[in-house]
């Protein structure tokens, strides 16, 4: 595998991970660990990516999955692969507190939820969401309508 492909492919899509590490862990710690955990996961599954999908929704399912899965563990699985790419501790971004507030809301939703609306943020089609998460895409427009209404009432409390 070539290690400068998988740096690129991590700088352009580093913005998702960080999203998906702030709603899904409460530290920056966490959040850190979790970066790294998904990293970890897109490096080892690089290899097997045959592109039957979008690169940008490999990357949304592998990294929802991992968020999601570390939450199942009851042990902490600690492994070291052979060898990672150098630099790939990417900075988290600065957010302004609109945002801030926005990251708040989303934190109380559940997991499935998060997942949609993250995905629905990063302006995938209706149909990406469905593939990504496996859901049908008709419901994939009431979920996101009951999401919706959900944090405009977090929000205005």
């Amino acid at each position: 595998m070539n290690q400068e492909i998988f740096l690129g492919m991590l700088r352009q899509h580093e913005g998702i991970l960080h999203k998906i590490c702030r709603l899904y862990r409460d530290t920056p710690q966490d959040r850190e660990d979790l970066f790294q955990e998904i990293v970890y996961q897109l490096w080892k599954s690089y290899p097997s990516f045959q592109g039957q999908a979008k690169l940008s929704s490999w990357i949304y399912r592998i990294a929802l999955n991992t968020a999601l899965a570390s939450f199942r563990k009851k042990t902490p699985r600690v492994s070291y692969p052979d060898a990672l790419p150098d630099n790939i501790a990417v900075p988290a971004p600065v957010l302004t507190e609109q945002q801030e507030q926005l990251f708040q809301a989303l934190q109380q939703l559940s997991d499935a939820e998060k997942a949609i609306i993250t995905l629905y943020l990063e302006d995938l089609s209706y149909q990406e969401i469905a593939a990504i998460t496996g859901i049908d895409v008709n419901y994939v427009g009431v979920k996101l309508n009951r999401i919706k209404a959900k944090l405009k009432t977090i929000l205005k409390s």
